[in-house]
C-alpha cells in the first residue's frame, strides 16, 4: 500500500521532469525536449505578394507582452487567409522564444486542424494535439486563454473514435459558448465562421448563414481585417447569397495580397454571380503566386494551391467561349512531374480540368476515351474525383451510341457510390448518384425509353438543386438541369428545354451552355423576343475576341437577321 500511496508524487516528478523544466515557479515553462517532439515547422516566412508582408490588420492581444504581440497577430493573420504551413512557422517562433506563452500552442493546434478545409492528416492531429497537451499543462493561463484553447481542443477530442464533422460540431459549439460567455469577444466572432466547414452541402435552409450577421456588423468597424472580409466570402458562398458578398470579394485581394488563396478566394463569388473577367484575373494572381511560393520553399513541383486556382481558371475561360486558353492550362497541367502535397483538391482539379473542356465543347469520341492516369498522379484513394473521369466517359459512349461502353462505366459508377455508402461519405456518396441518375438517364434515351430517360434526368437534376457544390469546385462539371434541358432538346421539345435552362441559369448565371441552350430553345420554340435576349446575354459574356466557340457567329447572324427584319417592318432601329 505503501508504494501505491507514493505513485502519484512519483508521477508528478516524472511530470515536472519531462514536460517542463521546473515545478517551482508558478508558471511551468515546456522543456526543450517537449517543444521538440512536436515537430513544428520553421524558417523565414515565405511571402509572394508585394514588399513586406501585407496580410490585413488584426489585433489579437493575450497576455505576452510586446515580445510576441506582432508575431501573434502575423501569425492570426496567416490562420485567416489559409496561410496555414507559414502560420505554424511564426506560432514556432513565438514558442521559442516565450516557451510559456500557451496561446501559440494553440495556434499550432488551429493551424493543422484548419477548419474551412480539408480534415486533417493522421500526422496533423498528431501534431495539433502535441500541442494542445503542452497548452492544458502550462500553468498561469487566463479563463479567456483556457477557452480558445478548449474549444479547439474539443475538436483533437477522441481523434480516433469520433468522425471529422462530429468533432467540428464540438469545435463550433465551444466556439458559440465562447462568444456568448465573452460578449465583448469580437475575435471570437471572427473565428465562429470558420466552423461553416462543419456545415451539410445538403441543407438549403442556410442555418450556418447566421455568422453573415455578425461578420457584416464587424466589418463596417474592421473592413481590413483578413478573417472578416474571407469569412464574408465563405459564408455567402452559395446562388441565393452570393451578392451580399461581392463588396469583401472585390475587396479580400487588396487586402491580404500575400496570401495565393486571399487572391483567389474571391473567385467564389465571381463564379457564382457568372463574373468571369473577375474570376480569370483574380486566378492568374493566385496562380503566379502559388508558383511563386512552391519555387520560394524549395518544393520540387507544384503546390497545390495552385493546382486549385487552375480549375477555377479554366472554368471562367470555358463559360467565355476561350477554348485556346482553357486548352492552354490543361495541357500545363498534363505537363506536371510533382505537385504537393496530392491532396482532394489536387485530385478534383486533375479529374474535373478535362473532363469540363471535353464536356462543355461537346467532344465525344475524347470524352469517351479520357484517360489521365499517369506515374505519381493516381485517383485510386479518391473515389469521387474518380467518379468525375467515369461520369466524362459515360457521356461520350451514350453520344457515340456505344451502350456496351456506357453501361461499363455505369457500373464502375454504382461500385465508388457502394464504397463512398461504406465509407459513411454521405455527400459525396451523394454527388456520385446524380451522376448515376443522369447516366442512367442517357442510357435509357440512346434504347429509345423517352419517358424513362426523362424521369430519371429530372431525378437527377431536382438532387442535385437540393445540395449545394463543394468549395473544392467552381460548379459541376456539367450542371444535371442543364443536361436536363439538353435532353428536352434532343427529343425535340423546345419549350420545355428553355423551361430547364432558364431554371439552371438562376444557380449557374452567364454559363455558356445555358445561355446558348436558352436561346436555341427560345427561338426554335416560337420566342423570338427571348432568343435575342440570351443571344444578346450570351455575346456580352463570351464575344470577347479571344472566344473561339461556333455558336457566338449563330447568335450574331440572328441577331442580325432579326433585327433586320423588325427594320423593314418599323419596329427598330438599325444598328
Amino acid at each position: 500500500m505503501k508504494k501505491l500511496t507514493h505513485a502519484p508524487v512519483l508521477l508528478f516528478t516524472i511530470t515536472c521532469l519531462g514536460i517542463f523544466g521546473s515545478c517551482k515557479s508558478k508558471t511551468r515553462i515546456p522543456t526543450a525536449e517537449a517543444i521538440n517532439a512536436i515537430n513544428l515547422k520553421r524558417g523565414a516566412v515565405i511571402s509572394c505578394g508585394p514588399p513586406g508582408l501585407e496580410l490585413g490588420s488584426v489585433d489579437f492581444e493575450f497576455p505576452g507582452g510586446e515580445k510576441v504581440k506582432n508575431d501573434f497577430n502575423l501569425a492570426v493573420k496567416l490562420l485567416h487567409s489559409f496561410e496555414y504551413d507559414e502560420a505554424e512557422k511564426v506560432f514556432a517562433r513565438i514558442i521559442d522564444a516565450q516557451p510559456g506563452f500557451a496561446m501559440a500552442y494553440w495556434g499550432v493546434a488551429m493551424s493543422n486542424f484548419h477548419p474551412l478545409w480539408s480534415p486533417p492528416s493522421a500526422a496533423e492531429l498528431k501534431k495539433g494535439a502535441a500541442a494542445l497537451d503542452i497548452a492544458a499543462s502550462i500553468t498561469g493561463k487566463s479563463k479567456r486563454e483556457e477557452a480558445y484553447i478548449n474549444a479547439v481542443a474539443a475538436f483533437y477530442k477522441d481523434r480516433d473514435k469520433t468522425p471529422h464533422r462530429n468533432r467540428c460540431l464540438r469545435f463550433e459549439k465551444a466556439m458559440e459558448e465562447l462568444y456568448t460567455t465573452y460578449p465583448a469577444e469580437k475575435k471570437a466572432a471572427i473565428f465562429m465562421p470558420g466552423t461553416d466547414s462543419c456545415s451539410d452541402p445538403a441543407d438549403k435552409t442556410f442555418a450556418k448563414q447566421k455568422a453573415g450577421a455578425i461578420l457584416n456588423a464587424l466589418y463596417r468597424a474592421e473592413p481590413n481585417h483578413p478573417g472578416i472580409v474571407h469569412y464574408i466570402i465563405r459564408t455567402f458562398d452559395s446562388p441565393e447569397l452570393a451578392e451580399l458578398a461581392l463588396p469583401a470579394a472585390k475587396q479580400y485581394a487588396s487586402v491580404a495580397p500575400s496570401s495565393a488563396h486571399a487572391l483567389h478566394m474571391p473567385s467564389h463569388i465571381f463564379t457564382r454571380l457568372g463574373l468571369w473577367n473577375e474570376s480569370i484575373n483574380s486566378n492568374l494572381a493566385s496562380v503566379a503566386s502559388a508558383q511563386c511560393y512552391a519555387e520560394a520553399a524549395g518544393m520540387k513541383g507544384h503546390w497545390d494551391e495552385e493546382i486549385h486556382g487552375l480549375d477555377y481558371l479554366v472554368y471562367a475561360y470555358l463559360q467565355k467561349g476561350e477554348n485556346g486558353l482553357a486548352k492552354k492550362q490543361w495541357d500545363y497541367l498534363r505537363s506536371m512531374k510533382a505537385i504537393s502535397p496530392f491532396n482532394f483538391k489536387v485530385a478534383y482539379a486533375y479529374a474535373s480540368i478535362p473532363a469540363r473542356y471535353l464536356l462543355e465543347n461537346k467532344l465525344w469520341k475524347e470524352a469517351a476515351g479520357l484517360t489521365i492516369q499517369k506515374d505519381n498522379f493516381l485517383l485510386d484513394n479518391f473515389p469521387w474525383e474518380k467518379a468525375i473521369v467515369h461520369f466524362t466517359r459515360l457521356l461520350g459512349a451514350v453520344h457515340l451510341d456505344d451502350l456496351a461502353a456506357a453501361n461499363m462505366e455505369l457500373k464502375a459508377l454504382n461500385d465508388i457510390h457502394t464504397k463512398l455508402t461504406e465509407q459513411k461519405d454521405s455527400y459525396k456518396a451523394n454527388q456520385v448518384l446524380i451522376q448515376i441518375k443522369a447516366s442512367e438517364a442517357w442510357i435509357k434515351l440512346m434504347e429509345g425509353k423517352k419517358d424513362e430517360a426523362l424521369q430519371l434526368m429530372q431525378i437527377a437534376a431536382d438532387r442535385e438543386d437540393k445540395t449545394e457544390k463543394h468549395p473544392v469546385t467552381p460548379g459541376e462539371v456539367i450542371p444535371a438541369r442543364e443536361l436536363l434541358g439538353d435532353m428536352f432538346l434532343q427529343m425535340n421539345k423546345p419549350a420545355n428545354a428553355l423551361e430547364a435552362y432558364e431554371l439552371d441559369l438562376k444557380k449557374h448565371p452567364n454559363r455558356f451552355n445555358g445561355l446558348n441552350g436558352a436561346a436555341v430553345s427560345a427561338a426554335a420554340s416560337g420566342q423570338p423576343e427571348k432568343a435575342k435576349n440570351f443571344y444578346r446575354q450570351l455575346l456580352n459574356s463570351a464575344g470577347s475576341p479571344g472566344s473561339e466557340r461556333t455558336e457566338l457567329e449563330t447568335a450574331r447572324l440572328y441577331l442580325k437577321i432579326k433585327t433586320a427584319v423588325l427594320y423593314e417592318a418599323g419596329q427598330e432601329k438599325f444598328p
